[in-house]
């Protein structure tokens, strides 16, 4: 197992508000994986942009500070403290970079308990992982810890609280790192640059029935809803049992009290309809208590009771 330290912590600015999002709209504290990629790059003292200093714009070529290894947070997955953490994870483009803690009100220091899982999962070795664009073989351990936490007291303004460490094995302690938050600008336009999607597009299927096809599929699903159509229609009038849409119309709006006579004839009809669902729950009801009587009956013959 390799023990390099990791010079560059990055995390879009998406990804860190919704772990902050997460952990205040949680109505306990939280824990979860941290996803994403660790990467070699050469860090160039030079930059084009247009707020840089005037030594750095008078140098004639940019000068390599040398590699460096830069971990990128690009997804999480949480789940309340009292849960164990879900160590599986169906990202095939990410692989487990450490986890994260977040605890209310809670001072930004590791615990004793942050420390054993960390270790935990630094030592397997079905966790650990080879950077992107490594010359030379190399297994690294999930070792980031992302602690978030809340104010001690109430505040007018809302604030947030984070850091983010490397566990290193050498030395058994915590080494706190930089968190840099990925946003929109010149300086990140690589990251956008080389975004590709969790999730591919699915495959479209291609229609080889001539031009034709696609009327012929209009005309069908016509024909379908209106079939459909005179069904529903068929059951509604099974229940209206004569009162169809233009009689009770009329029993609606300004013109409703010209047509009581209509309005009682409906009432009639729904309470017989009540009191003859009433008669058959009274019948059944009796069907039933006479039923559980006869089986009752044969329990005490068959024990012997009568």
């Amino acid at each position: 197992m390799n023990d390099l330290p990791i010079h560059k912590i990055q995390i879009s600015g998406t990804t860190l508000a919704s772990i902050l999002h997460r952990l205040f709209s949680s109505s306990g504290d939280i824990h979860g994986l941290l996803l994403g990629h660790v990467s070699f790059s050469t860090t160039i003292s030079l930059s084009d942009d247009n707020y840089s200093t005037a030594d750095s714009a008078s140098s004639s070529s940019p000068a390599a500070d040398g590699p460096t290894l830069t971990a990128t947070i690009t997804d999480f997955l949480s789940i309340p403290c009292h849960f164990p953490l879900p160590l599986q994870h169906n990202n095939p483009s990410s692989v487990l970079l450490g986890w994260f803690s977040g605890r209310q009100k809670t001072p930004l220091r590791p615990s004793l308990k942050d420390s054993t899982t960390t270790l935990s999962l630094c030592s397997s070795a079905s966790y650990h992982f080879t950077p992107q664009n490594s010359l030379h073989p190399l297994s690294l351990p999930p070792s980031l810890f992302l602690l978030l936490s809340s104010p001690f007291h109430e505040q007018l303004i809302h604030t947030h609280e984070y850091k983010a460490f490397q566990y290193r094995n050498s030395t058994d302690s915590f080494d706190p790192k930089s968190l840099d938050i990925i946003n929109i600008g010149p300086s990140f336009r690589s990251h956008y640059d080389s975004f590709s999607p969790i999730s591919p597009f699915p495959s479209m299927t291609c229609d080889l029935r001539g031009p034709n096809a696609m009327a012929e599929d209009e005309k069908a699903e016509t024909l379908v809803g209106i079939k459909r159509g005179l069904k529903d229609q068929k059951e509604l009038d099974l229940c209206a049992e004569g009162f169809e849409i233009g009689r009770l119309n009329k029993l609606m709006g300004s013109d409703a009290s010209n047509y009581t006579a209509e309005l009682e004839h409906l009432y009639d009809k729904m309470l017989v309809k009540l009191d003859s669902l009433a008669r058959l729950v009274e019948k059944s009801s009796s069907k039933v208590l006479e039923q559980e009587n006869h089986n009752m009956k044969l329990r005490y013959k068959v024990a012997g009771l009568e």
